[in-house]
């Protein structure tokens, strides 16, 4: 048990991290760590990571909420489209939590790991896109663009930014400026998909253990969210120094890391 709580502490400080720099709370590496821990801990088989994804999302909430604060400090976030994006993140994160818990857990595993290893491939290679100074998109096509990455987002067991970020950037804003619109986007798809996984529509198929509220476990989520907003901080501080082809770069390698441990976890 020592170990486990260990595990989560660093987990959620590299989360808490990630989230500052790369306008993410880190998700994906909770869902990893997760996954290796909860069947130590009496969580079926079946059901890992269908807990792993709900406990990250939870736990994501107040990463969010610390990186979120500290890029509201330096005025980076922009309102206008996070309040766009905003409706379509809500609903979506709903949809695609609902989703997640219809799938089998293996099924579960290699969506997640699928997604990190594509968006892996897309920021090392991707096209760069031409950045505008001070560009605020408000295109009313932020409201199912958001959908989109709500349901995703939701289903992965991550904030958002590995979508966020490359949307933002495609439309024209400064890399530093999209981290920080996304790291406040992870905030409102944290709440209402760890919502869901709380309400639990579609209950577990068989018991979880005592800690767990719907798909949520309690303990693994307060520990790597306490840990994560220690570091969240230092990962604005770094974001607002990095270049960014060099966020890109750094983006790229966590992704691809992440999705080879989900997969070797099965």
């Amino acid at each position: 048990m020592l170990f486990d709580l260990v595990l989560y502490l660093l987990a959620g400080a590299t989360a808490g991290l990630l989230g500052g720099l790369l306008g993410i709370g880190g998700g994906l590496l909770i869902v990893a760590a997760l996954s290796f821990t909860l069947p130590a801990l009496g969580v079926p088989p079946s059901e890992v990571m269908h807990v792993s994804v709900a406990t990250s999302l939870a736990g994501i909430v107040l990463t969010a909420a610390s990186s979120t604060t500290a890029q509201l400090r330096r005025k980076a976030v922009m309102l206008p489209t996070l309040w766009r994006l905003a409706p379509g993140l809500v609903l979506g994160g709903f949809i695609g939590a609902h989703l997640a818990q219809l799938m089998s857990g293996p099924a579960l595993r290699w969506v997640i790991a699928g997604f990190c290893l594509f968006m892996a491939w897309r920021m090392a290679f991707g096209h760069q896109h031409e950045v505008r100074a001070e560009h605020v998109p408000r295109s009313s096509w932020l409201l199912p663009a958001g959908l989109g990455i709500g349901a995703v987002s939701a289903i992965v067991g991550i904030g958002g930014g590995s979508l966020t970020v490359p949307l933002l950037v495609s439309l024209g804003v400064k890399p530093v400026r999209a981290v920080a619109t996304s790291a406040a986007a992870g905030l409102v798809i944290a709440l209402a998909s760890s919502l869901s996984y709380m309400l639990a529509l579609h209950a577990p198929a068989l018991p979880l253990p005592r800690g767990a509220l719907g798909y949520v476990f309690l303990p693994a989520a307060a520990a790597t969210a306490v840990a994560s907003m220690a570091t969240a901080p230092l990962g604005v501080r770094l974001a607002h120094r990095l270049s960014g082809p060099a966020l890109k770069r750094v983006f790229a390698l966590f992704l691809l890391v992440v999705g080879v441990l989900i997969v070797s976890g099965g």
